[in-house]
């Protein structure tokens, strides 16, 4: 997992949660980086397919709305 647990943790405490265990934590990290590539891969395929190399803030944009 490339997120790391703490701000994993701020997040769903921020979401209101008052305590968090490591594995609701983990399970977050998962799911978020499961769903970012997703986002990712898609925002990659409309930048090749307009011609960059570059992936661009509305590639992302678009590879939201897309999912």
């Amino acid at each position: 997992m490339e997120i790391t647990l703490q701000p994993l943790r701020r997040m769903l405490k921020n979401a209101g949660a008052k305590r968090v265990s490591d594995k609701a934590a983990e399970e977050l990290g998962l799911v978020l980086e499961e769903r970012s590539m997703k986002i990712l891969d898609e925002a990659r395929k409309l930048s090749e397919h307009g011609g960059r190399r570059t992936v661009m803030k509305r590639d992302i944009k678009q590879a939201v709305k897309h999912q």
